[in-house]
C-alpha cells in the first residue's frame, strides 16, 4: 500500500511539474521552421526566409496550418508547438517554384481539402481523412475552378460547397457554388466585392496609403459563417506594406450581394515590430473562440519576405468581426488560458530594452548594434561571423523582472533556398547578470537540433536582471544577425501618465480637404517608450490601434471618407501602460 501511494505521489509532482513547465503565452511572428524563398528572380538581394498569405482551420483535435512557399504544413495540438509535415501537393508537369501559392485549406465533414493558387484548370484538389499522419489522395485530379488566391467554403448548414477567389488589382473577388459530389463549378460565376479606395483610405496603395502611382490589389478572399451570416473576407492593398490589413463585407446569402462592415479595417497593425495583418485566415480554437492568422511585412531583400502574425478574433455582440491587435507583438496568452479576445489576451509584459545600450562581439558593416533592439523588424545587427562565442549584450538599465525573451534572427548571408530536409537548428546560450562580470546561464540550447527563426521563450519562473546576453554556438546557414532581441517583463518603476493634448486632425464634413487622413498631434509623455492609438467609429467600438514609438505626432491614412470617428491614445513603458484619455470625436 505504501508503494502504491509512494508511485501515486510521484506522478502526481511530474503531472504537475509538466502543467507548470507548459508555456502559456505566444510572441509574434510565430516561431515555425519558415521555409526560405525558392525562386531565384526573387533572391538576387540576398537569400532569406518567407510565407505568407496562411490558413489555419482546426480538424480532429489539431490546428493546420498552410501557407506559401513552404513545400509542406504544419500541425500543433496547442498552437504553439508547430510540427511541420513535409509534402509535395503539386505533379512535376506543374513547373513551379513555389508548390502551392496561397492555399485554400478547410474541411468538408471528417475530410480535409486542399488547393492551391493557379491561372490554369489542371491543379488537383487533395483530401484526407489523417493529415497528422501524411495520408492524402487526391479528390479532383483537375479542377475547373483553378483559381487564385482560391478558399473552399463548406456551408455545414446547407451542406453547400461553393469557392471564392481573387487576386488583382483590376477585378472584383467572384465566387462560384461548386457540385457537392464531383466539387466542380456549378452554375454562374459571381463578381462579389470590388475595392473602393476613393472612400475607404486604408484600401490605397502604399506604405502609408499615398503611393497611388499604381492601383491597390484585392486578393486572399476568406469566408466565415456566424449566426446566419456570411462574412466574406479580403486582403489590401499590397503585401509589402505595413498598412496590409484584412477587410470584410457582410451578407444573409453565400453569393450576395455583400455590404462593407461599418469597422474596417477588422485585421490591422501598422505599428510596432510586426507589422502587417493583412491575407489571412479566420477559425475557431479548442474552445470555439475565433483567431485571425495573417502575413506579417518584411520586404527587405524582396517585397515577398514575408512571415506569420496570429491575432485574438471575435464577433461582438451586433455581429461585427474584430481583430485584436493592440500590443499584438507582445507576449499573449495562448487558447488554453481562454481569455476574453474583446478585452484582450495581452499577458502585460512590458518591452523592456527598447533602445537601451548594447555591446557586441564585432558588426559587419552597416549592420549596427542598436538595430537589434530599435524594434524596427526590417532593420538588423550582424555579427561578421557565425562563429561559436559571437555575442551581443542587452542593458536593460535596472534590474528588472524578466517574464520571457523572443530571439528574431535576421537572414544575412544565408546559403539556403527552398524547404530543407534537415537543418542543424539555432543553438545558442542566454546568460543574464546584475553586472555584467558574472554571468548564469538563464536558457541553454547548445543542442538545440530544431529551426527557431523567431524563438520564444517564457520562463518557467520570472527572473531578476540587468543585463541579458545571447553568446551564438551554431547558426543553420548564414552570419550571426538579430533583427530584434526582446526581453519582456516589468521594470521597478512607474507607468507613464495620461498623455496631455492629443489633438485627432481631420478635415470637417463638406469642407475642402482629405477625409481619408488624419493627422494626430499630442504632447510628449516624459516617462513614454511609446503609445497606442485606439480608433472606431463609435465609443463601444475602438477596435483599431497604432502603435507609435518615439513620436510625438502620427498620420493616418486609414479612414473612411464618409464617417464619423473616435479616437484614444494611451502611453505606455517598460514598466506598464498609463491610462487612456478621453475620446475624441472627429466628425
Amino acid at each position: 500500500m505504501k508503494t502504491i501511494t509512494k508511485v501515486f505521489f510521484i506522478l502526481i509532482v511530474v503531472f504537475f511539474t509538466n502543467t507548470n513547465a507548459q508555456q502559456k503565452t505566444y510572441c509574434n511572428p510565430i516561431n515555425i521552421d519558415y521555409g526560405y524563398c525558392p525562386i531565384p528572380n526573387f533572391v538576387t538581394q540576398g537569400k532569406h526566409r518567407a510565407t505568407a498569405d496562411p490558413v489555419i482551420t482546426f480538424f480532429k483535435g489539431e490546428y493546420y496550418l498552410f501557407s506559401t512557399n513552404q513545400w509542406g504544413y504544419w500541425h500543433s495540438k496547442d498552437m504553439l508547438d508547430w510540427q511541420f509535415i513535409p509534402r509535395k501537393f503539386l505533379r512535376p508537369e506543374h513547373k513551379v517554384y513555389d508548390e502551392l501559392c496561397a492555399p485554400s485549406v478547410s474541411f468538408v465533414n471528417d475530410t480535409l481539402l486542399v488547393v492551391g493558387s493557379t491561372q490554369g484548370k489542371e491543379f488537383p484538389i487533395w483530401m484526407s481523412k489523417n493529415p497528422s499522419k501524411d495520408d492524402w489522395k487526391e479528390l479532383v485530379h483537375k479542377s475547373e475552378a483553378g483559381a487564385w488566391d482560391p478558399y473552399i467554403f463548406w456551408d455545414k448548414e446547407k451542406n453547400e460547397v461553393y469557392e471564392y477567389y481573387g487576386s488583382s488589382n483590376l477585378y472584383p473577388l467572384y465566387g462560384v457554388k461548386l457540385n457537392r459530389k464531383t466539387f466542380q463549378p456549378e452554375g454562374e460565376v459571381f463578381p462579389l466585392i470590388a475595392l473602393n479606395d476613393d472612400e475607404h483610405g486604408w484600401e490605397r496603395f502604399g506604405e502609408n496609403n499615398d503611393n497611388t502611382f499604381l492601383q491597390p490589389f484585392m486578393e486572399g478572399a476568406f469566408m466565415t459563417k456566424n449566426k446566419g451570416n456570411y462574412y466574406l473576407q479580403y486582403g489590401a492593398p499590397g503585401t509589402e506594406f505595413s498598412g496590409y490589413g484584412d477587410g470584410v463585407y457582410v451578407s444573409k446569402n453565400p453569393l450576395g450581394p455583400f455590404e462593407y462592415q461599418s469597422h474596417n479595417p477588422f485585421s490591422y497593425k501598422p505599428g510596432g515590430f510586426a507589422r502587417g495583418a493583412g491575407h489571412g485566415a479566420t477559425y475557431q480554437d479548442s474552445n470555439a473562440d475565433y483567431w485571425h492568422i495573417s502575413s506579417i511585412s518584411i520586404c527587405t531583400k524582396n517585397n515577398f519576405e514575408r512571415r506569420l502574425g496570429i491575432w485574438p478574433a471575435g464577433f461582438d455582440k451586433d455581429g461585427i468581426l474584430y481583430s485584436n491587435t493592440a500590443y499584438g507583438d507582445y507576449p499573449t496568452f495562448l487558447p488554453s488560458e481562454k481569455k476574453n479576445h474583446l478585452n484582450g489576451n495581452f499577458s502585460g509584459w512590458m518591452l523592456l530594452n527598447y533602445n537601451k545600450p548594447v555591446q557586441v562581439s564585432s558588426s559587419l558593416g552597416g549592420f549596427q548594434p542598436n538595430y537589434a533592439v530599435n524594434e524596427d523588424i526590417k532593420t538588423y545587427w550582424s555579427a561578421k561571423s557565425a562563429n561559436k562565442g559571437e555575442y551581443l549584450i542587452s542593458d536593460l538599465g535596472e534590474k528588472s523582472t524578466i517574464n520571457a525573451i523572443q530571439i528574431n534572427y535576421a537572414d544575412q548571408d544565408v546559403e539556403l533556398m527552398g524547404k530543407p530536409a534537415t537543418t542543424t537548428g539555432h543553438k545558442y546560450i542566454l546568460y543574464y547578470s546584475d553586472n555584467a562580470k558574472n554571468w548564469k546561464i538563464l536558457v541553454d540550447k547548445s543542442k538545440n537540433t530544431k529551426d527557431v527563426p523567431h524563438d520564444y521563450i517564457e520562463l518557467q519562473k520570472p527572473i531578476q536582471a540587468r543585463y541579458v546576453k545571447i553568446e551564438n554556438i551554431q547558426m543553420p546557414t548564414g552570419k550571426f544577425a538579430l533583427c530584434g532581441f526582446r526581453i519582456f517583463g516589468k521594470g521597478s518603476g512607474i507607468s507613464p501618465g495620461i498623455v496631455n493634448n492629443f489633438v485627432p486632425l481631420r478635415t470637417e464634413p463638406k469642407k475642402k480637404g482629405e477625409r481619408r487622413n488624419v493627422w494626430f498631434k499630442w504632447q510628449q509623455e516624459p516617462n513614454a517608450d511609446g503609445y497606442v492609438i485606439y480608433f472606431g467609429k463609435s465609443p463601444d467600438k475602438m477596435y483599431g490601434s497604432i502603435m507609435v514609438y518615439g513620436k510625438n505626432e502620427y498620420y493616418f491614412n486609414g479612414l473612411d471618407k464618409s464617417d464619423d470617428y473616435y479616437f484614444q491614445i494611451e502611453a505606455f513603458n517598460y514598466n506598464g501602460i498609463g491610462p487612456r484619455t478621453e475620446m475624441k470625436k472627429s466628425e
